[in-house]
């Protein structure tokens, strides 16, 4: 479509996730028409993540030690494990300020059509920190989709026979919503997850 670097460009842009064609040519033209010293800052701040940026020891959330700011921390309760997806979970989560334990990142999510399995994740590191029995609750807080529930059924087939207390988050409605526009598994995961009221 257009001559060599503009296209190069365009098509790595492209190998972005979320970022389709159109998209693609639009971060492209923006970064033509872009200062350079802002298109350098951009350049820098890519290098520098590759350069910098690890995945923690010991639960594989983000880090720019060999264990991120959650594993560092002496206040966090290590009895108590929420295991998520991926590190923008885990951001997802401490925005609540509810969750005062530590962390486990799986890297994704059991997907058969993209031959990702139980092998592929970090399931057996989160078995080696379960093994000394300092963990009393592990918390599954999967994305509440087919794959989050295909592993998170994985998990608790797994840990539940260790005699740990295994967790799901609670889902359902959102707030605002309809629910003429809830689909069938919100709606039966806000039946399931019904509470008594107290008046």
């Amino acid at each position: 479509m257009y001559e060599g670097a503009v296209q190069d460009l365009i098509d790595e842009l492209g190998r972005l996730p979320g970022v389709g064609p159109k998209s693609a040519q639009r971060i492209a033209f923006h970064l033509l028409a872009a200062d350079t010293e802002d298109v350098h800052r951009l350049v820098d701040a890519l290098t520098e993540v590759k350069n910098k940026v690890r995945f923690c020891e010991v639960c594989g959330n983000v880090a720019e030690e060999d264990r991120c700011q959650v594993c560092r921390d002496p206040r966090r309760s290590t009895t108590v494990i929420c295991v998520v997806e991926e590190p923008k979970d885990v951001v997802a989560i401490e925005r609540t300020r509810e969750f005062r334990g530590t962390y486990h990142v799986l890297g994704g999510a059991i997907n058969p059509i993209d031959n990702i399995g139980p092998d592929n994740l970090r399931i057996k590191e989160l078995l080696t920190r379960l093994a000394d029995g300092t963990v009393a609750e592990v918390i599954l807080a999967m994305d509440p989709n087919v794959e989050g529930e295909a592993t998170a059924t994985y998990l608790s087939r797994l840990l539940v026979p260790m005699g740990l207390r295994v967790t799901r988050l609670a889902s359902g409605l959102p707030v605002g919503g309809d629910l003429e526009y809830a689909d069938e598994v919100t709606l039966g995961r806000a039946f399931e997850g019904r509470r008594v009221v107290h008046g």
